[in-house]
């Protein structure tokens, strides 16, 4: 006999504070943000050339355009709308799962490919920026690993572009691996970055159903689908990092609930070790890895296998001669020596949550605000054992982990592709909205204002 999964009282005043009302003023102050944002940014950047972006607060330009995917982006937000919630809430969970890993890659690459193939996907990894220009320096791996730090400061000899030398190296081995394996070139990265870093919606699913429930998983299945952050996950790595990260939490959260603790345990593990080695700011995802194991039953039993785990790859890149800590204290430096440099911090430390706003959509403003007013109703006592709070308190760990990045001071700009890793939590919070099609309707028209209007740089 199907078990029906227990449901969510939408009306009950724990799970749904304040109203429509209170839903629309926060949508408007984020707007108010993003409009400051737009034009304070467009201020500075004309007269002092400071922020280094070409459409404050993202990185693009300004250029109405179409392309081949805007037909199939149109349907695919058409159709989510309309038959999004009603599917989510009725498929069994292992089909709904796989609908929203092919809903989201159809609409991520239907958002991809507005801006066509050469410019939408091939060749946004191939640029003066980006990891593939050093493909050819890998040849022997650990000669390159021993010598990576040697190259990461301007003005060094060879010194790796931007994107090398801010992130470890296991960044650039993920496309040096996809080359060595007959996959090489933009295409096949762009293609790569699409389908991991879609799979990121799956692992939240599971997580969210394992902490919070299966009624508010199936809620928020459709807001991860039509995510305006998908603008960005194709095609940029941050995609892919998203993807690692959030599957080291689903396992995460998988371990602290029972569910083959060693396996699980040990699993997530090796996946934070191959985290922190994609992106030193993704340390901050043990903010919400810290969440996961407050609101596990079995919290401590699968740490000694996560620790286990995620010795692994700190040990053999320290093996091959990769100091993490030496490339972040140089890392730190050449920040400062760039554009990190430049830009004005008192302006970016809150036009950097515009960025979020716009990757996050307003949905997930509106039910950020709920989450909030979950968390300041319920008791104490009581903190850990509703559907409801638990759910807002991993929504919240990802807000403060983003917070942190914020206020460090080394995420001023591009946040739209950086901040992609912790942006993804907040979107389940949208599964305290009542009436999800009208919402789902803002953030798909979002997403493809954003993709039509503006040439974003990722």
């Amino acid at each position: 006999m199907k078990r029906t999964p227990p449901r969510t009282d939408l009306r009950d005043p724990a799970v749904r504070p304040g109203g429509a009302a209170a839903d629309a003023y926060a949508v408007a102050a984020a707007g108010l943000l993003v409009l400051a944002a737009a034009l304070v940014g467009t201020h500075l950047q004309n007269r002092y050339g400071t922020l280094r972006v070409g459409w404050p607060p993202l990185v693009g330009g300004w250029m109405p355009h179409a392309g081949p995917g805007t037909p199939a982006a149109l349907a695919v937000a058409v159709a989510v709308v309309a038959y999004g919630p009603s599917l989510t809430a009725r498929l069994p969970w292992r089909p709904l799962l796989l609908a929203v890993w092919g809903g989201a890659l159809a609409w991520t690459w239907s958002l991809a490919l507005v801006d066509g193939w050469q410019r939408g996907v091939a060749g946004r990894l191939t640029t003066r920026h980006e990891y593939l220009q050093v493909i050819d320096r890998f040849q022997d791996v650990q000669e390159t690993l021993r010598d990576f730090h040697a190259h990461i400061l301007i003005g060094a000899p060879d010194n790796w572009p931007a994107h090398v030398a801010g992130h470890p190296p296991g960044a650039t081995l993920t496309f040096v691996l996809l080359d060595r394996i007959g996959l090489g070139g933009g295409a096949w990265a762009g293609a790569f970055v699409v389908t991991a870093g879609t799979t990121a919606a799956v692992a939240v699913l599971v997580t969210v159903r394992r902490l919070a429930g299966e009624d508010l998983a199936r809620r928020a299945a459709p807001f991860l689908v039509l995510a305006p952050a998908a603008v960005w996950t194709g095609t940029s790595a941050d995609g892919w990092f998203a993807a690692v990260a959030a599957w080291a939490l689903a396992l995460l959260a998988l371990a602290v609930t029972g569910r083959r603790p060693a396996w699980t345990g040990l699993g997530a593990g090796l996946l934070f070790g191959v985290t922190v080695y994609l992106s030193y700011g993704l340390t901050l995802v043990a903010v919400i890895a810290a969440a996961v194991l407050l609101l596990g039953a079995r919290r401590l039993r699968p740490l000694p296998y996560v620790a286990a785990g995620f010795l692994v790859v700190p040990a053999v890149f320290t093996a091959l001669g990769f100091d993490w800590w030496e490339a972040y204290r140089l890392l730190v430096t050449r920040y400062h020596q760039g554009a990190g440099g430049v830009r004005p911090y008192g302006y970016w430390v809150w036009a950097n949550l515009a960025c979020t706003v716009l990757v996050v959509g307003p949905a997930t403003v509106a039910g950020l605000r709920r989450g909030g007013g979950v968390l300041l109703g319920t008791a104490r006592a009581a903190l850990l054992r509703g559907p409801a709070p638990r759910l807002a308190l991993l929504a919240g760990s990802a807000l403060l982990a983003l917070l942190i990045a914020d206020l460090s001071g080394m995420s001023k700009a591009e946040t739209e592709r950086i901040w992609l890793p912790f942006a993804l939590w907040l979107l389940p919070a949208c599964s305290f909205l009542p009436g999800p099609r009208g919402w789902l309707a803002g953030q798909s028209a979002l997403a493809l204002l954003l993709n039509h209007l503006v040439l974003t740089g990722w």
